[in-house]
């Protein structure tokens, strides 16, 4: 039988040529086969028969080897021919020479290898077609790619500038053609940083003023070569995505917010999002993160017409469908209706100008050609519109409900103004100032010039405010207006005097002064409009409290599960009366988490001050927190690895929204798994603001006297110093990402070589060389090993024990999701610094809390 076994994984290698699709099966089983040979040498008590057969043994290793590496892989001694293919390790992508349709010129390219209808992901000889079928796709001498035809002419080269010659050619499952340095790994050339005219995840797009990264459309359905259209970034500083027809815009997607492109309404679902990083004024970076499955594949197309589609494969159907499309009407077209001109695609003519504007040319405008745009009917007050002896009209503004605010070219700058007030104040102070609008997640932004591209939406849109002459408001209506409103607040005013007469009869003079004066210290620094909520109602909706719905419990009070009387499902964060938590954590918390809208962070819908009563009340989280999940027995098997990749970096991703992208520089100062709830698809939300710091614009660190949180995800410098900044979180974040690779906890950590804490247990074993034993043995796989072990490294990073060489989040984010960036060596952790088991608090052994945003460890104080 032994014997044998060398010929049948030699005719199981001839045939991966003609069987592809079995291609990993047979693999697994050349793997399983070695692992019981070397079994059985090992138990063979007869040395004379082990040493026979050594021989034997690395011979059927070398089959093995080749049978499981050389699908997916090209070296400089294995090219690929018309009409042979690589497939990736998943069967997902197929890398070889294909034609497009009604041609029958040859291309080397990327394809979805299980489509039945030709569908391309990249090409690399688009400008330079073969003639013939005796293409060669190699890598060269000097290292590069390279595209042959039948004379050996050189039609396409990958002209990576660190190339080397001892290299080889990859496809990951990712569909991402790479080509690494044999010697150390590193990444020298990647079709992900080259993409043609489709877009799917993981890539990246960049834009910056020296480098812009595009995607470029075929020049017809039947031809690759560089089309007229081109899909990419403008305004680094303000992010927006456009598509040129050569060099003139033809669709706009609006600025960025944080979250969404707010010029496009209800883009993006729950399973696929656009991550931005916006480090400076001078680059910005946008990577396509969908949470695709074994049915579900999403990939967005610049076809030929210079329309942008989002297709999703369903695998189960197997069919395509476009779920998304950049022109849905004829008002998605750039400028349709020239300056000054909104665009209603419900409206007939689908053009109008402004109130308080005119058409430039009305016999033009009438034929429909509205290009020409319209002009204001009259001067601005402060551009001179005063004639002798009439006294000054101020200007004002009208309002635009829900449209896409106009073309950021004409924008005159992005204001750090805290209050929608406040940018509107600051737009009258300024002459040049046509409009203003608030957007949520951007911030202030004024115009001068022309107002350009706006677009009536039926939801989603924002709020624009355009500057017009004081004959252009509408005056009568503004009377009847105040009329109105001067009769609605007597209304109010008697119903609240009546109403305030019964509470005074009806309650102690002490419980009702308490109530109003804590109501009113709580919300009057809450510019946002929250819920408050009555002890009563929150009480009917917990069952009065009831300790069967407790959702878990901690040093600052309860959590429970609620259902309101209109059916919707609450978590009650109720702080005990002997809480540490005191009026201003409670206060900081409700101030600092109403201005966040993130869908990595926990949304709180209201809040309830009344007597002594202090709660919270959020969105309930049916999965429970992440420690539930990953620390729990019965539990852990539903994290698999893809399902972690997705957790850590959608941490990250509501991480770099606290630093840098929302409108607060925010410091969280106590991020761990209990921390970290998990909505109904398992997505990450950020919970338990309590001790929540926010910096000003150009502060990088604080100090405090009252150190809080958890020891063993503290930062040293905060743990002993009380400094805390941005890198104090990317110390907590750190230890997290190694608690959720090893599936093991950092503060009750132990092991036979007496290593007091996961960050020492993991410090030690890369030192060792012996990372790969960190990894959680339950999603333990080889094919994800190296992937798993950057996380690892990224994670040591982290948690280094100086705080400036710690990356910041979005560093981090780079670091996790690209293979090409390269990684530090990462100096001592501060594992002993921060290791101190008898002062830490932690919620009680067995309970896990869905909800737990009050479940905070506080030492220190």
């Amino acid at each position: 039988m032994k014997e044998n076994l060398p010929s049948r994984n030699i005719q199981q290698q001839r045939g991966l040529n003609r069987k592809r699709k079995e291609s990993n099966v047979k693999c697994r089983n050349s793997e399983v086969i070695c692992k019981k040979m070397i079994d059985h040498f090992l138990c063979s008590r007869r040395m004379k028969e082990l040493t026979n057969l050594v021989p034997l043994l690395l011979l059927f290793a070398c089959f093995c080897t080749e049978d499981c590496r050389a699908n997916d892989t090209i070296t400089i001694t294995k090219p690929i021919r018309d009409p042979e293919s690589v497939v990736s390790a998943g069967q997902t992508y197929k890398l070889g020479f294909f034609s497009p349709a009604n041609t029958s010129n040859r291309y080397v390219g990327i394809i979805f290898n299980n489509f039945p209808q030709q569908t391309v992901l990249w090409v690399a000889n688009r400008n330079q077609p073969l003639n013939d079928s005796g293409g060669i796709f190699s890598i060269s001498e000097d290292g590069n790619l390279t595209v042959l035809n039948g004379q050996k002419k050189v039609l396409w080269s990958s002209n990576a500038s660190n190339s080397v010659a001892n290299c080889s050619a990859q496809l990951l499952d990712t569909g991402n053609l790479v080509l690494r340095d044999n010697s150390n790994g590193m990444i020298l050339w990647e079709s992900f940083r080259h993409p043609t005219d489709t877009i799917v995840c993981k890539m990246r797009l960049g834009a910056s003023t020296k480098n812009k990264n595009r995607l470029t459309s075929w020049k017809s359905p039947s031809d690759p070569s560089i089309g007229s259209f081109s899909l990419g970034f403008d305004h680094p500083g303000i992010p927006e995505v456009f598509i040129w027809d050569q060099s003139k815009p033809l669709w706009r997607s609006g600025p960025w917010d944080g979250n969404v492109f707010i010029g496009v309404p209800g883009m993006y679902s729950g399973r696929h999002v656009l991550h931005m990083v916006n480090e400076n004024t001078d680059s910005a970076s946008l990577t396509y993160d969908c949470f695709n499955d074994s049915v579900l594949t999403y990939y967005h197309v610049l076809t030929s017409s210079g329309i942008y589609l989002e297709n999703v494969w369903n695998n189960d159907l197997g069919d395509s469908t476009v779920t998304w499309s950049s022109r849905k009407s004829e008002c998605d077209v750039y400028s349709k209706c020239g300056p000054f001109g909104i665009c209603n695609p419900q409206g007939s003519p689908i053009c109008t100008c402004l109130k308080g504007f005119e058409p430039r040319d009305k016999e033009e405008w009438n034929r429909g050609n509205w290009t020409g745009g319209c002009l204001r009917k009259a001067l601005l007050q402060c551009q001179g519109n005063i004639s002798g002896g009439q006294e000054a009209k101020p200007d004002g503004y009208l309002k635009l409900n829900n449209v896409k605010v106009p073309d950021s070219s004409y924008l005159v700058g992005v204001l750090n103004l805290i209050r929608e007030e406040e940018c509107g104040d600051e737009c009258s102070n300024n002459c040049s100032c046509i409009a203003y609008a608030y957007p949520k997640g951007v911030g202030c932004m004024h115009w001068s010039g022309h107002l350009i591209d706006v677009q009536q939406f039926p939801f989603d849109g924002t709020d624009l405010y355009v500057r017009v002459a004081y004959s252009e408001l509408d005056h009568t209506k503004s009377k009847s207006h105040k009329k109105a409103v001067i009769a609605s607040i007597v209304v109010v005013i008697s119903l609240f005097v009546a109403g305030f007469a019964y509470f005074l009869w009806k309650w102690l003079p002490y419980h009702r002064g308490e109530t109003i004066i804590r109501m009113k210290d709580m919300l009057s620094d809450s510019e946002d409009q929250l819920h408050l909520y009555g002890n009563e109602t929150l009480a009917n909706a917990t069952n009065t409290f009831h300790v069967e719905i407790k959702l878990g419990k901690g040093g600052f009070g309860s959590v429970y599960k609620g259902k309101l009387i209109d059916g919707q499902e609450i978590a009650v964060k109720r702080l005990s009366n002997s809480s540490t938590q005191g009026i201003e954590e409670f206060k900081n918390e409700v101030l600092v988490i109403s201005k966040l809208q993130h869908r990595n962070l926990v949304r709180l819908l209201g809040c309830c001050v009344e007597r002594e009563e202090k709660m919270l009340v959020y969105e309930f989280m049916p999965n429970k927190s992440l420690d539930a999940y990953l620390f729990d027995i019965c539990k852990h098997d539903l994290l698999a690895w893809n399902r972690r990749t997705i957790i850590i970096e959608g941490i990250c991703r509501g991480l770099l929204y606290l630093h840098r992208d929302s409108r607060l520089k925010i410091i969280h100062r106590d991020l761990k798994a209990s921390n970290i709830l998990l909505d109904g698809e398992l997505i990450p939300k950020i919970s338990d603001f309590g001790l929540a710091r926010i910096f000003r614009g150009n502060q990088d660190q604080d100090n405090t006297n009252r150190v809080a949180g958890t020891y063993g995800y503290m930062a040293p410098e905060y743990a002993m110093r009380g400094k805390f900044s941005e890198k104090s979180d990317v110390y907590s974040f750190g230890v997290l990402l190694l608690e959720i690779v090893s599936g093991k906890r950092n503060t009750s950590f132990g092991n036979e070589a007496n290593d007091h804490s996961l960050v020492e247990y993991a410090w030690k074993l890369w030192n060792a060389g012996e990372t790969v034993k960190l990894i959680d043995p339950r999603i333990f796989d080889p094919c994800i090993e190296m992937e798993v072990l950057r996380y690892i490294h990224v994670g040591l990073l982290c948690v280094q024990k100086h705080a400036k060489d710690r990356p910041n989040v979005s560093n981090v984010l780079s670091m996790l999701n690209s293979e090409i960036v390269e990684i530090p060596c990462p100096n001592l952790p501060a594992y002993n610094a921060i290791f101190c088991p008898s002062k830490t608090v932690h919620p009680e052994q067995g309970i896990h809390s869905p909800n737990d945003v009050s479940i905070t460890a506080v030492v220190g104080r």
